[in-house]
């Protein structure tokens, strides 16, 4: 199975001056738990997840002065939808972190996470008649 057949193609993007106030908002309507931070100053993409924002609340951060740039991961490892998604999860697992952003022709194209992954490796389960 691809990492197209498991990624979410609904990817929130960000600009580096939300609060994080404000990406968790956006966050939490879409359900998701990563958003993809665009910073054409900076030329890059970057990642910002739940994560991010709960450690800096941890650390006693104002989530309504500090801003998605100070929290982005910017070194970023990218996925493509054509990559199995064995080697999603090894790239997850080798680096630590839940969520990968999917590239098609350099462009963000959707997100693969963790959870994605295990939906698509769990067995369905089949209804016993009763």
């Amino acid at each position: 199975m691809l990492v197209r057949d498991a990624m979410s193609t609904v990817v929130l993007t960000i600009g580096p001056d939300h609060t994080l106030r404000q990406a968790a908002a956006l966050m939490s309507a879409r359900r998701v738990g990563a958003a993809v931070v665009h910073d054409p100053d900076a030329g890059g993409i970057g990642i910002l997840t739940e994560r991010d924002i709960l450690n800096a609340v941890g650390l006693g951060q104002d989530p309504d002065i500090e801003r998605a740039h100070a929290h982005t991961t910017t070194d970023v490892v990218f996925a493509t939808p054509v990559w199995t998604l064995e080697e999603a999860a090894h790239a997850m697992t080798h680096g630590g972190f839940r969520h990968l952003i999917v590239l098609d022709r350099d462009e963000p194209a959707g997100i693969v996470s963790v959870r994605d992954i295990i939906r698509c490796w769990a067995p369905h389960r089949q209804r016993v008649p009763a």
